[in-house]
């Protein structure tokens, strides 16, 4: 995993405060991958209340600004089907929270 500790606990912190404290969340892609590159942050959201836009981009604003990256954020809720990219991320990626 390609994220400092300090990286890691905002980004845990970030998202509780945004979605409660039952949000689960996944980093995938390079940041995943120890070997891989890349500059960007990709997170799946995952929790089983629905997730409003507003809540996504204050967060994904409140993510950039910290951690000074671009951060992806994608959802997966109870009241939707798994998307295949929601899937991968499950599969291949790490919790951290």
């Amino acid at each position: 995993m390609r994220l400092s500790e300090q990286q890691a606990n905002i980004i845990c912190e970030t998202t509780q405060r945004a979605f409660g404290t039952g949000v689960r969340v996944w980093l995938f892609g390079s940041r995943a991958n120890d070997q891989a590159r890349g500059g960007d942050i990709d997170l799946l959201i995952e929790r089983d209340e629905a997730i409003s836009l507003s809540q996504l981009l204050r967060a994904q604003v409140q993510l950039e600004t910290q951690l000074q990256l671009p951060v992806d954020l994608i959802t997966l809720t109870a009241n939707k089907p798994a998307t295949p990219i929601a899937n991968i991320a499950r599969l291949t990626g790490v919790r951290l929270a």
